[in-house]
């Protein structure tokens, strides 16, 4: 009888390992997902790179912004991330990098290795954005300054040093789906939506998070502790813009200044001299999604000493 049930267990720890191993497989895109038809459209990717924010993560020089060399540090609960070279360098950077190993990255957080890639690196956000978008991107991303030398290596403990777990994390927080239009809103509204919650990702900074790190649905955009450890995250929704107009927050997104000639500060700041970059149609029209968010209750920042 206990060799019976030493076995049973035996059998069901393979089982369980094999589900594991299955479940948390590296997910690829195919070449032939990619349309064979494709032109590149520099413009278009020039506005992707500015905002989905590529320089503020890897361009250590705020001055320099299309030098991606990488290197900035992202603090985070789990540890210390490194944002890594993106330049075009083809031993360094991702210049030897092919086009659907570019996308496999974007939307499927895998790496040309067959690594999980961490989710510092916002893909379940870029998990939304159109494959044509992915593919100017990386046609633009091509023609910058190639930056030599490759950044240090991540600083976390274990277990979060076994990528392989990261297959677990990504079956609850990647879903794999695009953004889809909503026909009832207008085309201003559905570009707005767009670029807030695919190449914005707007929601990765601005929704507090469970205790894994994946974001509280029920809370996005409601705002939450700065993922850096240091200040706080504001929301949002109307609950806290409710008396913004869609011309200020279009203004704060060009400019930085909000309603009352405050400025934005802390990593904002990287964001505003992204979207600065955008054309005043794209900023307009992310502005009328946000002023759309309803209302939401998201945890109460800590009160300030006096």
């Amino acid at each position: 009888m206990r060799r019976r049930l030493i076995g049973l267990g035996l059998v069901v720890a393979m089982i369980g390992v094999a589900a594991f191993w299955y479940l948390t497989e590296p997910q690829i895109v195919s070449a032939g997902a990619l349309a064979a038809s494709y032109k590149p459209d520099l413009a278009n990717g020039e506005t992707m790179f500015n905002i989905g924010g590529c320089a503020a993560c890897h361009a250590p020089d705020k001055d320099q912004r299309t030098k991606l060399g990488g290197g900035v540090a992202l603090k985070s609960p789990f540890g210390t991330f490194y944002a890594p070279n993106i330049s075009s360098d083809p031993k360094d950077g991702i210049g030897g990098w092919s086009e659907v190993q570019f996308v496999t990255a974007m939307t499927k957080g895998t790496s040309p290795a067959g690594e999980h890639l961490y989710p510092a690196f916002p893909y379940t956000s870029y998990q939304r954005m159109r494959i044509a978008d992915v593919r100017d991107l990386f046609a633009y991303l091509k023609t910058l300054p190639p930056v030599s030398g490759r950044v240090w290596p991540h600083d976390l403990p274990f277990p979060f040093t076994v990528r392989r777990l990261l297959g677990g994390w990504k079956f609850l927080f990647l879903d794999g789906k695009p953004f889809v239009p909503d026909p009832a809103r207008s085309a201003e509204w559905n570009r707005g939506a767009y670029l807030v919650n695919g190449p914005g990702h707007c929601a990765e900074c601005h929704s507090p998070r469970d205790s894994l790190g994946g974001i509280l649905a029920a809370e996005r955009f409601a705002g939450g502790p700065n993922p850096e450890g240091e200040g706080w995250v504001p929301n949002i929704t109307q609950k806290r813009l409710g008396g913004w107009s869609v011309k200020d927050i279009a203004y704060l997104l060009q400019s930085g200044t909000t309603p009352d000639f405050d400025s934005v500060g802390g990593g904002m700041a990287a964001v505003i001299r992204n979207t600065s970059q955008l054309s005043d149609a794209d900023r307009m029209a992310m502005a009328v999604y946000i002023k759309s968010l309803s209302p939401i209750d998201g945890p109460e920042p800590p009160t300030r000493k006096k």
